[in-house]
């Protein structure tokens, strides 16, 4: 009975596992594609500098 419990468990840790790692690789590719954007749509700054984002 232990062992298929462990089996079991397992099962679910992986699963989670494996559900949060395409969730991140989601956000990691949203992320991707606003820099893109940003930095495609950027527009020209006094200085001469080009920037999207206030760092």
């Amino acid at each position: 009975m232990v062992p298929l419990l462990l089996v079991l468990l397992l099962a679910l840790i992986l699963f989670g596992a494996g559900f949060a790692l395409k969730a991140l690789w989601w956000v990691a590719f949203i992320v991707l594609v606003v820099w893109l954007v940003g930095f495609v749509a950027r527009g020209s700054h006094s200085s001469g500098r080009y920037r999207w984002y206030r760092w």
